[in-house]
C-alpha cells in the first residue's frame, strides 16, 4: 500500500503534509519509480508494500530493508466560512431586519421626547405619554429606551422632534417618500438631498408622489407561523381590506425569517384583528401606527430596481430618517 495518498478534501477539511528524514537510502535502479522533492530523488514504496501509517514523520521500510521517507496526509477539521450568494443574501438579510429594529426603537424614543415636551414625564397626568407607553410595549421596545428618552425631554438645549415629510423621484418612474423626525430641520434636509443627488435620484414637489400611496393599519404575520387560508379567513371575519402575499424570494424554501404576510385594515377593524390573531395563537408584529402602501405598483427592469434599492437603503440609513416607502414593485 503506498503512503501518498490523493483524495480531494471535504468542505472544512485542511490537509497537512509533512515528511520525515532518517536513514539515507541505497542506491536505485534507474527503473524505479522515483519522486523528487527539493531537487533529491526520493524512491516510491511499492504498491505491494503491506506496511503503511497515518502518522506525521511515518517511515516505511523499502524492499532492501533500509528506510526512506514518506508523507502521510492529516487532515485537520476547522469551520468552514460562510461563503457564496445565499449566505451573502442572509447577511443582507439580517442587516435589513437590524435596520428597521433601529428605525422603530429611534421614532418611538422621538415620540416620547416630544411627548413629554408638550404634557410633562408623568404618564398619569399625561396621556400622551401613557398611550406611547402602551405602544411601546406593544411593539417589544425596550423599557430602557422609553425611560432614557424621558430623561432626555428634562435635558437642557433639547428641542422637540419635529415631523416632516420628502417626496423623491427615483429611477423608472418610481416614487419614495420619506418621513423624518428630527430635531434640526435643516440638517435634516441637507443630508437627504445630498443622498438623493448622490444616488442619481430627484427632489420632488410636495403632493407629486404621496398621491401614490393609501394610508393603512397593517398587522405583519411571518411566513412559518401561519398558514395564508387562516389568514384570510381570520381577515374576513373583522373586515380587513386584504392581505398580501410577501416578496417573491429564491430561498424562500431555506430561510423564512424575513418573509411577512401584510393584512391590511382600517383603523376602525384594527384591534379587532389584532384580538382574532391572540385567540387563534398566531404570533404578529403590529405597525407602528401605519403604514403607507402603494395604489399602483411601479414595473421597472432589473437595473432600475437595483438603483432604487440603492437610493432606498441609502435614504434608510439616514439617522433623521424614521421610514422610506416605494411604489416599486
Amino acid at each position: 500500500m503506498s503512503c501518498l495518498s490523493c483524495s480531494v478534501p471535504p468542505l472544512g477539511c485542511t490537509d497537512f503534509q509533512r515528511f520525515s528524514y532518517t536513514t539515507p537510502l541505497t542506491s536505485h535502479s534507474s527503473s524505479s519509480p522515483s519522486l523528487r522533492w527539493n531537487g533529491k530523488v526520493r524512491r516510491r514504496i511499492s504498491r505491494s508494500s503491506s506496511y503503511s501509517s497515518n502518522l506525521w514523520g511515518s517511515q516505511l521500510p523499502s524492499f532492501n530493508g533500509s528506510y526512506e521517507p514518506c508523507f502521510s496526509i492529516v487532515r485537520i477539521w476547522i469551520s468552514p466560512l460562510c461563503m457564496g450568494r445565499r449566505s451573502s443574501k442572509i447577511a443582507t438579510r439580517k442587516g435589513a431586519q437590524d435596520l428597521k429594529k433601529g428605525k422603530l426603537y429611534s421614532k418611538i424614543g422621538k415620540e416620547v421626547v416630544s411627548a413629554v415636551k408638550k404634557g410633562g414625564p408623568n404618564p398619569l397626568s399625561n396621556t400622551a405619554l401613557a398611550v406611547l407607553i402602551e405602544k411601546a410595549k406593544e411593539l417589544d421596545v425596550p423599557k430602557d429606551i422609553v425611560e432614557r428618552n424621558i430623561k432626555k425631554a428634562s435635558e437642557k438645549g433639547q428641542e422637540a422632534f419635529i415631523e416632516k415629510v420628502y417626496e423623491v423621484y427615483g429611477f423608472g418612474g418610481v416614487g419614495f417618500v420619506v418621513e423624518v423626525s428630527t430635531d434640526n430641520v435643516n440638517r435634516s434636509v441637507s443630508a437627504i438631498k445630498r443622498m438623493v443627488k448622490d444616488c442619481g435620484g430627484k427632489m420632488a414637489d410636495s403632493g407629486s408622489v404621496i398621491f401614490r400611496f393609501k394610508r393603512a393599519r397593517i398587522v405583519n404575520v411571518k411566513v412559518s407561523d401561519a398558514e395564508k387560508d387562516q389568514l384570510l379567513e381570520i381577515a374576513l371575519d373583522a373586515g380587513a381590506e386584504d392581505v398580501i402575499d410577501p416578496p417573491d424570494n429564491e430561498d424562500a424554501s431555506e430561510d423564512q425569517s424575513d418573509r411577512y404576510y401584510k393584512i391590511v385594515s382600517s383603523p376602525e377593524g384594527y384591534s379587532v384583528i389584532l384580538s382574532k390573531l391572540r385567540d387563534e395563537g398566531i404570533s404578529f408584529e403590529p405597525d407602528n401606527g401605519y403604514e403607507l402602501l402603494p395604489v399602483n405598483p411601479v414595473e421597472v427592469d432589473d437595473e432600475a430596481m437595483e438603483l432604487n434599492k440603492e437610493l432606498f437603503s441609502e435614504l434608510l440609513e439616514l439617522d433623521d430618517v424614521d421610514a422610506v416607502y416605494t411604489d416599486q414593485i
